[in-house]
């Protein structure tokens, strides 16, 4: 069984430097909520991919400071390119990806059998999904989502 998570980056400040863009004070407070309630769910073994951009950094932050910078992952990126980093995980395996919208809806979207369409990800927060194979038939599960408001 595959999990894979996806994190939008909480919320950021406004600015021309797309990947210099800081995470603001409400955001800083976004992202320590997901943490929280994420830490004790996550596997300890998990590999987390986060975009180069600063504001992702900064989210992934206030979880761990053990992530792999992942430069497909930047704002812009393609659904393709979120599957292909997440791919390293053979059999079982837990990947989080931390980044952006529209690429993050489109993930979704796609896991969720809505190709070329794209959903709406919150800044901030979290959707959880896991995939295995059965009967030769990737199923797919949507096990979460959660928005730091709710925390």
């Amino acid at each position: 069984m595959v999990e894979l998570i996806l994190w939008r980056h909480a919320e950021a400040e406004e600015g021309t430097n797309d990947l210099a863009r800081g995470l603001t004070a409400k955001g800083q407070k976004q992202a320590e909520k997901i943490a929280r309630f994420l830490s004790p769910h996550l596997a300890a073994d998990a590999r987390i991919l986060v975009s180069p951009a600063l504001r992702t950094r900064q989210t992934a932050t206030a979880l761990t400071q053990q992530f792999t910078l992942a430069p497909t992952l930047a704002p812009g990126a393609t659904a393709a390119a979120v599957f292909h980093a997440a791919s390293g995980a053979e059999g079982d395996g837990t990947v989080l990806v931390v980044g952006h919208q529209p690429t993050l809806g489109s993930v979704a979207a796609e896991l969720l059998g809505m190709a070329n369409t794209s959903l709406s990800i919150k800044k901030g927060a979290l959707w959880w999904f896991t995939q295995r194979e059965r009967d030769g038939v990737r199923q797919t599960t949507l096990r979460l989502v959660m928005t730091p408001e709710f925390l």
